[in-house]
């Protein structure tokens, strides 16, 4: 899809930009509204601790598996056209979540949302790219915006669902996504660019298939082996069959006339370093955010409201160092030095984290280590965006979205599926226990700040392999993506 188009008028364009962040705002919160009301749905609807990691887990399979698929469509048939059907999609898995009885129909529920959003998030950076992407002072200032409401909504998820499970129900944190809902399907049209797509070509359908129920059998594999064994029959079928889809995946792509993901787009240079670090970021970043919830209620014995409060400052911090610090350091030293750099200093604020006690406090334990992660997650989120983004032909805007929304929603999954197995395997599942479930929270942010570190390290090696120089401050002006 050509992402050009006739500039708006200025006051249109950036009311357009409020609606696509808050899009993403709140495709980013259904991943994290739900953590202050685990502990309220376990008890209603039967979860056992081992598998209530599926609540998020539903939603982002989801989400990652059909994203790429999003993207695809995006490019065929028009970004607001896929704007709006994915909100009508959200808008049908809230209600059919906030009314479940049972664990399948949660599920189910958290499916079908993560459906919707998998047709939001490519379309709406479409979108974007479309309105700003002939100025890019501009487009920088936008991608901010836009990329501060990522990590925003889902810090601030966790903040609004305790304040709902306080003082509502558990249930509301699915209908607060009702009312946006029918505000951005009905102002959608006014404010965002039309275009029937320009795309030509076949929707990979059986890539879309593989993908998602490879990932899915990934992660469901990595969740049950602390119970059924890591050497179980079970276990090696449902990883076995995971990599095998995933593996049957990449065939597809390689073969196909009209792939869901061209894997010649990765040719593109530094667009597999800045898809290496929406993964990691991802993989670290959820299952902080996650473990820390858990440990904040069933350690500090937080009821929910303060527990979602106790997660402002990290809020804040994301917002104003991605907003107002980030695109100043871009301009400074170019997009490989703060992704890098920020990967590092999440991995250092996870590892601090992994120091929490069964008798610490939230001023000692919790705050000021989140900080330092929520600063290291401001500062290497937006230049992988914007490098990501910038590295692709603007034919493939909708694609390139779609694969760097995946990397981080993919990174997500098996990023808290492979630290609830951890976690759980040093004593996470013994509710009550507070020595057990400390030190099988601490495994969790050890292990997620391992993690960052990884990624920090092969994204540093991705960009020299891509031997393409950095954005210095003399050249900047000409970046596509950012300036």
């Amino acid at each position: 899809m050509t992402t050009t188009t006739t500039p708006a008028p200025s006051r249109r364009r950036w009311w357009a930009l409020g609606l696509i962040a808050a899009a993403q705002f709140m495709v980013i919160m259904d991943t994290s509204i739900i953590g202050v009301a685990l502990p309220r749905m376990q008890e209603d609807l039967g979860f056992t601790p081992s598998n209530l990691s599926w609540v998020f887990n539903a939603y982002v399979i989801a989400f990652g598996g059909l994203l790429l698929l999003g993207g695809r469509l995006s490019d065929l048939f028009g970004a607001r056209r896929l704007f709006v059907t994915g909100w009508v999609i959200l808008l049908v898995g809230s209600v059919v979540a906030g009314a479940a009885g049972n664990v399948m129909i949660e599920l189910s529920g958290r499916v079908i949302q993560g459906a919707g959003a998998a047709l939001i998030a490519p379309s709406a950076l479409t979108l974007l790219m479309m309105l700003f992407g002939a100025t890019p002072k501009e487009l920088t200032r936008a991608l901010a915006l836009y990329g501060a409401a990522a990590p925003a909504g889902g810090t601030a998820g966790v903040f609004l669902g305790g304040l709902i499970t306080e003082y509502a129900s558990w249930p509301w944190v699915f209908y607060v996504n009702i009312p946006v809902a029918i505000i951005a399907i009905f102002s959608a049209r006014s404010l965002l660019p039309g275009g029937s797509g320009g795309a030509r070509g076949s929707i990979d359908i059986l890539g879309a298939l593989t993908a998602t129920l490879g990932l899915g059998a990934l992660v469901y594999g990595i969740v049950r082996a602390p119970e059924a064994g890591w050497g179980s029959l079970e276990t090696l079928i449902a990883v076995g069959g995971g990599v095998l889809l995933i593996a049957l995946f990449l065939v597809i792509q390689a073969r196909s006339r009209n792939p869901l993901m061209p894997l010649s787009i990765f040719r593109a240079p530094r667009l597999g370093a800045a898809n290496v670090a929406q993964f990691f970021l991802g993989g670290a970043w959820i299952p902080m955010w996650f473990f820390l919830n858990l440990y904040l209620q069933q350690v500090l014995s937080y009821s929910a409201f303060p527990s979602g409060a106790a997660l402002l400052p990290m809020t804040a911090l994301v917002m104003l160092a991605m907003i107002a610090l980030a695109p100043r350091v871009i301009a400074r030293f170019g997009m490989k030095m703060p992704i890098v750099a920020g990967l590092l200093l999440l991995a250092a604020g996870l590892g601090w984290l992994s120091m929490v006690r069964p008798d610490g406090t939230y001023l000692v334990d919790v705050l000021p280590a989140s900080l330092v992660a929520a600063l290291g997650m401001s500062l290497a989120f937006i230049p992988s965006l914007g490098t990501a983004i910038s590295a692709a032909r603007p034919e493939e805007g909708g694609l390139a979205s779609g694969i760097v929304n995946t990397s981080y929603q993919v990174g997500s999954a098996l990023g808290l599926a492979t630290m609830t197995a951890v976690a759980a395997s040093f004593g996470a599942d013994r509710i009550g226990d507070l020595p057990a479930l400390t030190e099988g929270y601490s495994a969790a942010f050890l292990g997620s700040a391992a993690v960052a570190l990884i990624g920090g390290m092969l994204t540093l090696a991705f960009f020299r392999r891509s031997g393409t120089a950095d954005v210095s401050a003399s050249d900047r002006d000409e970046e596509p993506a950012m300036s």
